[in-house]
């Protein structure tokens, strides 16, 4: 839950941020200078790329959680079995062991979109995030009858 507070505390901040970033595009594209309305214009345009990186986490996020409660719900949700160091860092063994489990049970079903949120899991628990959340893309996918990317 602390999280979750300090990520919504980071999006009003970025969401503050960006207001004030379009405020002075505009104030750039109403000066009559042609290098100023480009300026403006070029602010207006990383900030709409911004709008869409933040929504599209956002989303991606609440997919996540709503995937996770309904696991939650049947008691499928993947516990984490591996050890930690002081300072984090998984158990290299016992997370290979939970990865190789979590694969061979998404080999085993491959259309079950539960079985690629534990693969995905256990992704992040081997410290390999792009291929957690490629994987997690595919059971939110999965999940809502979409074709998997």
């Amino acid at each position: 839950m602390k999280n979750k507070a300090w990520t919504w505390v980071m999006i009003v901040l970025v969401a503050i941020i960006m207001t004030g970033a379009v405020t002075s595009a505009i104030r750039f594209l109403r000066v009559d200078d042609a290098v100023a309305r480009l300026l403006g214009a070029g602010t207006l345009v990383l900030v709409g790329v911004g709008v869409w990186f933040l929504w599209h986490a956002i989303r991606f996020g609440f997919r996540t959680e709503q995937l996770g409660r309904i696991l939650d719900a049947e008691g499928a949700l993947p516990e984490d079995t591996v050890d930690r160091s002081p300072a984090g860092r998984p158990n290299r063994a016992q997370a290979d062991e939970q990865f190789a489990r979590y694969k061979a049970e998404a080999e085993a079903d491959p259309a079950d979109w539960r079985v690629w949120y534990r693969l995905a899991y256990a992704y992040d628990i081997a410290g390999d995030r792009s291929r957690a959340r490629q994987t997690m893309k595919r059971a939110i996918d999965m999940q809502r009858g979409a074709p998997p990317r």
